[in-house]
């Protein structure tokens, strides 16, 4: 037994001896030696699932000039196509998709959701990319005219935020107009069968709807509010790879600027990717700011608006802190 307790403690020993060695080992690891390893580990294998909708994304994909940036990266591209922003942030929360685009307004409900959400960038302001639309012959001529109204929008989208502010801006009251919620499709058509009074929507369906249905604007968003777009990613992938958020955002940006210097050719991509006629096309790009955006405290600002807004109205259950979706580099 005495044998057996000796050869216990020897081996006890002899661990705890190793493990020491081994410790003492890696704190004195030089410097360079450290950053060789540091950047192995950034430069193993990664994913950037991108959520596209039909528009800028659509346009970077099909140039392929990111998988290029990334490349030397390792890092590789996928893409998944979603018809509308809540179903791309929907995605984010389950851990389906790494980066996406959307409007002001989903983002306020997928944080009072509990979305693990980080703004990343923004384009400019484009106020007169949404509209308040009436039939030709209609005899609405202002905001006033509203009172009573049947208007059709999309619940919880950019225009919704929209519609309250501007008719509290012309002294009416929510509650002052019947609010019939319906998606583009289905509100269009109402539009078409004189089923709803007013049409509050934004770019190509305005555009379309001057185009192909002689719509009148009764008011755009100018001075009302900004109708910003917005680049997401999560929370823990913007603080894992900022590397190649960064990367991402430049090649959007490059787009956009491609963008605002040729805008025959975008329309001609767009009303391709949109299946519009390019004179519709044509109209929405024309009243529409160019730019890709940092996020910034303002811009955060014009979200908790949006928010605080949501709550009054019931559309959210709870209050929602914009800025806990601040990306990890905000100034």
């Amino acid at each position: 037994m005495s044998r057996t307790i000796v050869y216990a403690d020897r081996r006890a020993f002899l661990s705890t001896t190793l493990r020491a060695a081994a410790a003492a080992a890696v704190a004195t690891l030089p410097a360079a030696t450290a950053a060789f390893a540091q950047g192995n580990a950034q430069n193993a294998p990664r994913v950037l699932r991108i959520g596209n909708q039909k528009g800028y994304l659509n346009l970077l994909k099909g140039r392929g000039t990111l998988e290029k940036r990334l490349a030397p990266l390792n890092v590789s591209v996928t893409w998944t196509e979603f018809g509308a922003g809540p179903v791309q942030l929907e995605a984010l929360n389950v851990g389906s998709i790494d980066f996406g685009d959307v409007g002001e307004a989903p983002p306020i409900f997928a944080q009072a959701a509990g979305a693990p959400l980080a703004y990343v960038a923004a384009t400019p302001a484009r106020p007169r990319s949404e509209a308040v639309i009436v039939p030709a012959r209609s005899p609405i001529r202002s905001v006033a005219d509203l009172r009573g109204k049947k208007i059709a929008l999309n619940k919880g989208s950019n225009v919704h935020y929209f519609l309250v502010k501007l008719l509290r801006q012309h002294g009416l009251q929510y509650s002052d107009v019947n609010l019939v919620f319906l998606p583009p499709a289905d509100a269009r058509a109402a539009f078409e069968r004189a089923s709803i009074d007013a049409w509050v929507i934004w770019d190509p369906f305005f555009a379309a709807a001057q185009k192909t249905l002689d719509a009148r604007v009764v008011a755009d968003a100018s001075g009302v509010v900004g109708n910003r777009a917005y680049y997401f990613s999560s929370q823990s992938y913007t603080a894992k790879n900022p590397d190649v958020v960064r990367v991402l955002i430049e090649e959007i940006g490059k787009v956009d600027d491609w963008g605002k210097a040729n805008h025959d050719a975008l329309a001609t991509e767009l009303a391709q990717l949109w299946g519009l006629p390019k004179a519709v096309v044509e109209l929405a790009v024309s009243r529409q700011t160019f730019g890709t955006e940092p996020i910034t405290r303002a811009i955060l600002g014009e979200q908790q608006q949006i928010a605080d807004t949501f709550l009054d109205l019931g559309l959210i259950p709870k209050h929602v802190e914009v800025s806990k979706a601040a990306p990890p580099n905000l100034a």
